[in-house]
């Protein structure tokens, strides 16, 4: 007997190391919509730091609004801020902790942004090429501050690309968010600024009907917290 496809994917999205006819790999596109369902995280490079904010979601009034972390302290100068399913985002979060340990007890410094992101990368990528793994479905924002790069941010998609940005944004308003953050003069804007962009641009798209209630997660690296990662102190973020 011949099989024949019923539905759009059938028989090609049971691995991700399965390509469709048309070239399509359905796992990576399901992590991603993993992705697009979840909150927004914008994060902006400043001429003095990196700022980096997330939608996260409260389900519940139960839930306490410390829990279920969106923004990560990575190292000393290092943070991310993730969309999608929040345990893949832990996994991600507690490699980048290994590597940069591993990296400053070898060489005795920080992680520059740029090869931890490429370590990070490589790492999401390696789950797309092996059967019986599934792809992350998170996306992460890099963000650091180091004194020989200064300021970086880095994306990494649940695909295992990396991209270094002056400005991005992960999640579900993702395009609409991108539109305003293409309207900034990076050669301007200061962390304090960027923090007000970061939630004017996230509290615009939200959706008060069709989305739950969230709070607003907001970390920087800047010459204002000592290079060092840290959440925006409550005064700044208010």
């Amino acid at each position: 007997k011949t099989l024949t496809m019923t539905a759009v994917g059938a028989g090609y999205d049971l691995s991700p190391t399965t390509y469709s006819p048309d070239g399509r790999v359905f796992q990576i596109e399901y992590a991603q919509k993993a992705v697009e369902s979840s909150g927004t995280s914008i994060g902006i490079r400043c001429i003095d730091g990196v700022v980096v904010g997330s939608e996260k979601a409260m389900p519940t009034k139960l839930m306490l609004q410390s829990t279920n972390r969106r923004i990560w302290i990575v190292d000393m100068h290092t943070g991310m801020a993730t969309s999608g399913l929040t345990a893949d985002a832990r996994r991600i979060a507690d490699e980048a902790r290994y590597e940069s340990e591993n990296y400053r007890d070898f060489y005795g410094h920080q992680v520059p942004g740029r090869i931890l992101g490429d370590r990070l990368a490589r790492f999401v990528h390696s789950y797309t090429l092996v059967g019986w793994l599934r792809p992350f479905g998170a996306a992460t924002l890099l963000a650091s501050y180091d004194d020989t790069n200064g300021p970086e941010l880095h994306s990494i998609q649940v695909d295992g690309t990396l991209l270094r940005y002056f400005a991005t944004a992960v999640g579900k308003n993702r395009q609409a968010a991108q539109t305003d953050l293409e309207q900034i003069d990076f050669k301007t804007i200061t962390c304090r600024e960027a923090v007000n962009k970061v939630a004017e641009i996230i509290y615009k798209h939200h959706d008060d009907i069709k989305d739950k209630n969230f709070v607003l997660e907001l970390g920087w690296a800047c010459d204002e917290s000592g290079r060092k990662f840290q959440q925006v102190p409550a005064d700044i973020a208010n």
